[in-house]
Formats: structure tokens, C-alpha cells, sequence
């Protein structure tokens, strides 16, 4: 495997798409039918990510296999958490976003783990109740469950932090 990060462009967007309706039918598969609907996450949304500094994709042999958001803080849906607080609410955090790849790329989520931590020490980040693949490798990447936010269109998600400053 030869896999690299780097910064999504605007030239990425037909393979960011294709990555996210990968990432669609493996949640639907995984009984998770009310997360990324309605055109969510849309090309807006990703050109957002970039205009930000904080889209990238994952490639494997020059080939994109998945995309992330990486975003600095602060995040305005973490503002306020419920049934729970958040490990350190002092510091500035980063927060990551819209993680999907391809069924066949194994291992993208510790490859984003590692690019992220390499580059900050205080990582939030969220996912849907019905999201089970996602909450197992949050958790088993050293994520602590910290409460609930809401997000703007007011759904809930489960929110967790790992800060190793």
C-alpha cells in the first residue's frame, strides 16, 4: 500500500462524490439509513472544506479512496454539550469531519488518526447514534464519549474528544 494524504482540490470533486456514495451504501448496509441524507455532504460542503484549508483525500497508488474534513476550532455545533462535558474545554482543538472511503481501502481511519494527531494533540469529533462502525473505531482509536450536540438542522450526534496534550 502506498497511501498518501493530502489537500482535496477543486480538480478531486467527481472522486470526493464517488467516495461519498461508497461511504452511503456501506452506512445503509450497516442499518444506518438517517445519516448523510438529502444530498449530504454536498460539492458546496467540500468546497467549503478546501476553502478552509481543511479538505483532504486519501490515495492509494495515486488513486483517491477516501476524503476527510480537518477543521480548526471552534466549532459552533460543539459549543454547548449535553448529558456530558467535554474533556478539555480551555483549549484550542481541531475538529474532523466527513470521513468515508472505499469499502476495499482498509485501514483509512487510523491513516486520517495518525495524519491528524501528527498535527494537533486536542481532536474532536462526532457521528450518528446509528453509526456503529464509526463509534468502534472512535473508540478503539482512544476517543473518549463526552455527551450529545446538536448539530444546526437541530439532529443529535454523539460527540467525543481525545486530547493527549
Amino acid at each position: 500500500m502506498n497511501r498518501t494524504i493530502r489537500k482535496a482540490t477543486a480538480q478531486d470533486m467527481e472522486a470526493i462524490m464517488a467516495v461519498f456514495d461508497a461511504a452511503k451504501k456501506i452506512m445503509a448496509d450497516s442499518g444506518n439509513t438517517n445519516q448523510w441524507k438529502n444530498g449530504y455532504p454536498s460539492e458546496e460542503i467540500v468546497l467549503s472544506d478546501m476553502e478552509k484549508e481543511g479538505g483532504f483525500v486519501i490515495e492509494d497508488g495515486g488513486q483517491i479512496v477516501g476524503y476527510f474534513a480537518f477543521l480548526p476550532s471552534p466549532e459552533p455545533t460543539y459549543s454547548k454539550i449535553y448529558n456530558g462535558e467535554w474533556l478539555d474545554d480551555t483549549l484550542p482543538y481541531h475538529v474532523i469531519h466527513r470521513i468515508a472511503s472505499f469499502p476495499e481501502a482498509h485501514g483509512i481511519f487510523k491513516s486520517i488518526m495518525d495524519f491528524c494527531f501528527a498535527h494537533e494533540s486536542n481532536i474532536r469529533i462526532d457521528t450518528h447514534k446509528d453509526n456503529h462502525i464509526m463509534q468502534h473505531n472512535i473508540l478503539k482509536h482512544g476517543f473518549t464519549y463526552c455527551g450529545i450536540i446538536h448539530l444546526a438542522s437541530g439532529d443529535e450526534r454523539l460527540a467525543y474528544q481525545l486530547c493527549s496534550a
